[in-house]
């Protein structure tokens, strides 16, 4: 008889959010291992609104089946509105959990911060289930880098209370080597929970390097106007953890260069702050898009000559932006900000596949801007190119999921 695993996730098909991309993939490459369940909430990651009127609603994607929450509206740029979502999550989603009958483990991430993590540690406490805890965002540290709040102790209460979701947790899953040395500082390098790193993924192979002269690559750059232009694209969510608000400000000193042009592709809480930067100083060297589909993106990424992989200070060892394995495998180079030692930092340089420069010096990403736009294009196309060698090589897909499924089966 096949292992119960019931997965709370916020985000699942068909969002747009990366960790719902990622957990969408896992779940479809298991289902045949696993009976699976996941709990998550009606799509509304890029803005839309859902018509369903239940509070739960059953919903399948091929042999997953799918218990789908009903939330407020949220807006990405009112605290308040935050936390309203978070809350109303947390209790629909550990009542529609605590519903389930016969778990054999409960599959949580970090989102919501620390909320998500305690959905299991209930679920093993009351259901006598296993409780693999993924982390993909440490909290508070996270909140700390950007001064969500300036009340510390709510920092202090937000650690104790994770801390004991690891501890009681059957195993903890970093996406990074950084993460994995903050969940040992966390516990003093003392009695550390069992713990392994699984990388993230792309689908290497859909997204796989084309030219500018690929037919749909082509296309999308007439239709927006960037034919013969140098781009400088970043394409992800606008969110408050990557200094976005700030490194917009880069664009102004090359307004007066008709050959690059920035193009930002997602949505966001920063995004209306970005636009109004632009609007303000009348910029005609900055797009913005909305997300793409899924299906279009291999395009999009490939339309661009650099991509910004970006986190803002303070992230080292808290999360890993995901984007880094989709540009690496479209081939292109990276110019990224990123503190060193972190583990984007790390792929950058161990393959070779770009710049870097520490978080906050904009004078540093402008002139690597102006140094890369004046490269030769070969040797753009030959850094780009060691990215994807090196995805091959360490980071494909089928090695992750396949010690997801080594390890879920051993629990």
């Amino acid at each position: 008889m096949k292992k119960k695993i019931v997965f709370v996730i916020n985000y699942f098909y068909p969002d747009f959010a990366s960790t719902g991309q990622l957990m969408t993939s896992l779940c479809l490459h298991l289902q045949d291992k696993f009976d699976i369940t996941v709990i998550a909430a009606q799509p509304g990651y890029a803005g839309q609104k859902s018509e369903v009127a239940e509070r739960f609603a059953t919903d399948y994607l091929e042999n997953i089946r799918i218990v789908r929450i009903k939330l407020p509206v949220l807006d990405k740029s009112s605290k308040w509105s935050r936390l309203r979502y978070i809350t109303s999550y947390f209790f629909l989603a550990t009542w529609a959990m605590l519903m389930e009958k016969k778990t054999d483990i409960v599959y949580t991430i970090s989102s919501p911060p620390i909320l998500g993590g305690l959905i299991g540690t209930i679920g093993k406490v009351l259901k006598r289930t296993k409780h693999v805890y993924n982390i993909q965002d440490f909290n508070p540290e996270q909140a700390e880098a950007v001064s969500f709040t300036k009340m510390k102790w709510m920092y202090s209460l937000a650690r104790g209370l994770d801390n004991l979701n690891c501890k009681l947790a059957d195993h903890i899953i970093t996406v990074g080597r950084d993460m994995q040395e903050t969940l040992a500082k966390r516990f003093g390098y003392r009695g550390v929970p069992d713990n392994s790193v699984i990388n993230n993924w792309t689908e290497e192979n859909e997204i796989v390097p084309l030219t500018k002269d690929h037919p749909q690559v082509r296309a999308f750059l007439e239709e927006n106007g960037l034919t013969d232009r140098f781009i400088v694209m970043y394409s992800g969510n606008l969110g408050l953890y990557y200094d976005l608000e700030n490194i917009i400000t880069v664009t102004k000193h090359f307004a007066d260069d008709e050959r690059v042009a920035f193009v930002f592709i997602g949505e966001g809480a920063v995004k209306g702050r970005m636009q109004q930067f632009v609007k303000e100083h009348g910029l005609k060297n900055v797009l913005f898009l909305p997300y793409q589909p899924k299906d279009y993106i291999r395009y999009s990424l490939n339309a661009a000559d650099v991509h910004l992989v970006v986190n803002q200070k303070g992230i080292k060892g808290v999360s890993v932006p995901s984007k880094i394995y989709g540009v690496m495998a479209s081939g292109k180079p990276i110019l990224g900000v990123l503190e060193n030692g972190s583990e984007a930092h790390r792929l950058i340089m161990e393959s070779e596949s770009g710049y870097v420069v520490e978080p906050q010096d904009y004078r540093g990403i402008t002139a690597c801007i102006e140094a890369m736009a004046a490269t030769d294009s070969a040797e753009l196309r030959r850094m780009g190119l060691n990215g994807r060698t090196y995805l091959e090589s360490y980071l494909k897909k089928e090695q992750s999921i396949e010690k997801y499924s080594l390890l879920l089966e051993s629990i």
